[in-house]
């Protein structure tokens, strides 16, 4: 029997210079299966990672498919990073490449010899980040305006993951370096960033579960009479690419909202979401007729409140971002499974357009 001070020593030589890859989860493999997984990741200094892993099937799990047996026996690992090794031949059961749906008996012994390489060729950029929190696992922090999160046309450095990179190297070796969703350039708030494969699948798994919650606020144009929900499927623009839209034969989205505050001509709401679509808040409460103050897409003609004062005119017509931060985020802890929750105050700019909305309405 290997003792917990000697499988921490073994592991460390073995994994080099990137303790933070997977440390947690494969001495919780070794500690509970020493006689069935005999996995080490190991790291050498002029390659890549390279993972090495050996798991027997049980009698539990004989008769199912090759790629669902090993998502359970490597749960650190995506499915769909495993299937890939499956079809590439990193993943072998009893010497021999097999496919994904075949199907598996009692004692069949799967090896996986896959190398992880950086997905893309990313720049690491120095960037300030509001750190609200930080483990082996897991980052959570709270994004400022005027930032993209993940390099695209027209925006290849400067983003959120080049700050990521900057802040931990290990993140190239992650799918989107670690980035599980996103938030439009000029919404603020919290986002969670894995910062090992096993918490990127477990938090990928949480988002498809919709266990993940995130609740938002917003402010938005006319006065809501109380709170409901949307549910009005999302897709791509009919005519304008760069927007989404309600259309019939889109993807499932549901929104709920409630007030928080009124004013004179906007609300001030709580949004929380079940699903996660691209412009989803956005879109729904436009599609009300409702649009977010500042809303550059979908704000559609710019109006003021009648016989508003100049000091408001001034403060809706310089509010150039729609007014939409991620205020709380809650999930289950990768490693722990204990259920964590985050908050984010709303960021000044919104809390003066709120003030100035009630000295408008006073």
């Amino acid at each position: 029997m290997i003792s917990p001070a000697r499988k921490k020593t073994l592991f460390n030589h073995s994994i080099g210079r990137n303790p933070n890859l997977c440390y947690a989860c494969v001495i919780r493999e070794l500690s509970a299966r020493p006689a069935v997984c005999s996995g080490l990741i190991k790291y050498h200094a002029a390659m890549t990672s390279h993972i090495s892993l050996k798991a027997e099937v049980t009698e539990e799990l004989s008769g199912n498919r090759l790629d669902q047996i090993a998502a359970k026996l490597f749960p650190e690992y995506s499915r769909a990073r495993l299937q890939s090794w499956i079809r590439e031949g990193a993943l072998l059961v009893n010497s021999k490449q097999l496919r994904p749906r075949d199907r598996l008996e009692p004692g069949d012994c799967l090896v996986v010899e896959a190398r992880l390489e950086a997905v893309e060729s990313w720049v690491a950029q120095e960037m300030p980040l509001d750190i609200v929190f930080e483990d082996e696992q897991l980052l959570v922090i709270n994004k400022a305006t005027d930032v993209v999160v993940h390099p695209a046309a027209g925006h290849r450095q400067g983003t959120l993951l080049n700050g990521l990179l900057h802040h931990n190297s290990n993140q190239e070796e992650l799918p989107r370096a670690g980035i599980v969703h996103r938030l439009d350039k000029d919404t603020t708030g919290l986002m969670v960033v894995a910062k090992t494969l096993m918490a990127h699948a477990h938090l990928v798994n949480q988002l498809q579960e919709r266990s993940v919650s995130r609740e938002y606020e917003a402010v938005v144009q006319g006065v809501l009479t109380g709170g409901g929900r949307i549910n009005r499927e999302l897709g791509r623009h009919p005519v304008n690419r760069k927007k989404r839209a309600v259309v019939e034969s889109g993807q499932e989205a549901l929104t709920h909202y409630r007030v928080i505050e009124r004013f004179r001509g906007h609300t001030h709401v709580q949004v929380n979401l079940e699903t996660g679509r691209t412009h989803q808040i956005r879109v729904h409460m436009a599609h009300l007729n409702n649009p977010l103050i500042g809303d550059q897409l979908y704000g559609g003609r710019f109006k003021l409140p009648a016989a508003c004062s100049k000091e408001m005119s001034d403060c809706l017509r310089g509010f150039k971002r729609q007014a939409l931060h991620a205020r709380k985020l809650e999930l289950d802890h990768p490693e722990s499974g204990e259920r964590m929750s985050w908050s984010a105050n709303t960021p000044a700019d919104m809390v003066e357009l709120i003030e100035q909305l009630r000295r408008d309405d006073a």
